[in-house]
């Protein structure tokens, strides 16, 4: 197979729009963070429940995303990223304009439907407007926000709550989301499925959603509350949602959610892999910070200047990703730098205050540009086979892969810390605490990487273009 042809005009254009949205998405996921204690203030509320605002908004994004690619079938692209944009800018401005908590959280839930509606939609459109071969390339753009976005969030609403005001960490959506929402009008193909005739899968789509959001709650309340008799109930009723929808969708001609696609050999190992690797690396923007906080004795400001070297790192990956892919394909890839990358994670939990400042920004550089091949990889492998008439099922699982793996990951550091620290005898979690939750994070996206093995050694040429 040749060297395939660059994106044309109307492609990058596509993907800068996508991209953008997804950068939104992922920055309202965490900007807030730094503003809640002055929220708090001015809202008038215990700064403990202001914790809800970002819980209403994960939430209400997990449990929407099921029905993303119905409802791209049924009304089209265009016309459904258009309407996710406009929501989504409508939800900010309420939020922003919000005098008390209850209104707070009701905005931050419309917010988090139009996201999930915003981000598998994009997706979608980008696999419906590019040629399997110019696949990597386009994607490379969309999944570059998902990294950055919740590495920059903090600091951007740090910067935002100090010089201006928490009101403006919400409109600031605003002129992008107009700008997203003319570009779609002028650029983004609208597309329609003939899915979209198949009937409404509404039991399957409550007990999706339920479950869903019992998991993402309840993982964020691990990570940020450690075990609780909450936490594990939710959890506990996510495992029977789950065992409820399994049971109702081998007798549902039309599940919400289609877990048939996990026979397709690329689409299951790149789920399963991906689902292992992400949530190791999604305790990445959790334990890096609180290390160099506690641990190093750092401000916010600049602990969170020095994680940014890794997103600087994937910023470079981007444009020669699918050099790597052609040279070596999917497999080896998923295999040789997954193994690099985790090693990079393991060697964060080495990081020592007596480390001279250049070693550690270097060592963060090079773990951002594997872990941002690697996400590039589990982000395209996926839809290596899947036929055109499922691509909306197949975004959808997808997206919720993604979205889970993030909450998981935290949450799952967030134990290993507090079972260390208890384990070692420690009144306050130290750096040798931190250096065994890297190991154990590292260890769990090793997993991912062995079970690429499983893979065909063709697996994704296409994709790739390797002969």
């Amino acid at each position: 197979m040749g060297k395939s042809a660059p994106l044309s005009r109307t492609e990058r254009i596509i993907a800068l729009i996508v991209a953008s949205a997804f950068f939104m998405e992922q920055l309202d996921s965490t900007i807030i963070a730094t503003a809640l204690p002055a929220m708090a203030v001015s809202l008038n509320a215990d700064p403990v429940r202001m914790n809800f605002a970002m819980t209403a908004y994960l939430l209400s994004l997990a449990a929407f995303i099921p029905i993303s690619g119905k409802i791209a079938d049924r009304f089209g692209t265009r016309n459904t990223f258009r309407g996710a944009i406009a929501l989504f800018v409508i939800s900010s401005v309420l939020c922003g304009l919000a005098q008390n908590l209850p209104w707070l959280i009701a905005a931050r839930l419309l917010q988090g439907a139009s996201g999930a509606m915003m981000v598998p939609v994009g997706r979608l459109i980008l696999l419906r407007s590019v040629e399997k071969s110019q696949l990597v390339t386009a994607m490379s753009w969309v999944l570059f926000p998902a990294m950055v976005g919740p590495a920059v969030g903090p600091l951007i609403g740090g910067f935002i709550t100090t010089y201006l005001s928490w009101h403006w960490v919400f409109f600031i959506n605003v002129p992008i989301g107009l700008a997203g929402m003319l570009l779609a009008t002028r650029h983004i193909p609208d597309i329609r499925s003939h899915a979209a005739s198949a009937p409404f899968d509404y039991a399957g789509f409550v007990l999706s959603a339920t479950c869903l959001a019992c998991i993402v709650v309840g993982l964020e309340g691990l990570g940020h509350g450690g075990v609780s008799a909450t936490s594990l109930s939710l959890l506990a009723a996510a495992a029977a949602c789950a065992l409820a929808y399994r049971y109702h969708a081998r007798r549902h001609q039309h599940p919400v959610l289609d877990f048939s696609l996990m026979r397709i050999p690329s689409f299951g190992i790149g789920m399963r892999g991906g689902f292992l690797y992400r949530a190791a690396y999604g305790s990445f923007p959790f334990l890096m910070p609180l290390m160099l906080q506690l641990g190093f004795g750092l401000s916010a400001a600049e602990s969170g200047a020095i994680t940014f070297a890794g997103a600087v790192g994937g910023l470079v990956m981007k444009a020669i990703s699918i050099r790597f892919l052609r040279a070596f394909g999917y497999r080896n890839v998923m295999i040789w730098n997954g193994l690099l990358s985790v090693g990079f994670l393991a060697l964060c939990g080495a990081f020592r205050p007596e480390w001279p400042l250049y070693a550690i920004y270097l060592m963060l550089l090079l773990g951002g540009l594997s872990r941002s091949l690697q996400f590039n990889v589990y982000g395209t492998i996926v839809y290596a086979d899947i036929p055109p008439p499922r691509m909306s099922a197949a975004t959808s699982l997808a997206t919720i892969n993604q979205q889970l793996t993030a909450a998981l990951g935290i949450g799952l550091a967030a134990l290993v810390l507090d079972t260390s620290r208890y384990a070692l005898g420690h009144t306050d979690v130290t750096l040798t605490d931190f250096s065994v939750a890297f190991a154990m994070m590292a260890s769990l996206g090793a997993l991912a990487a062995l079970y690429a093995r499983r893979l065909p050694l063709d697996a994704g040429s296409e994709l790739s273009g390797k002969k």
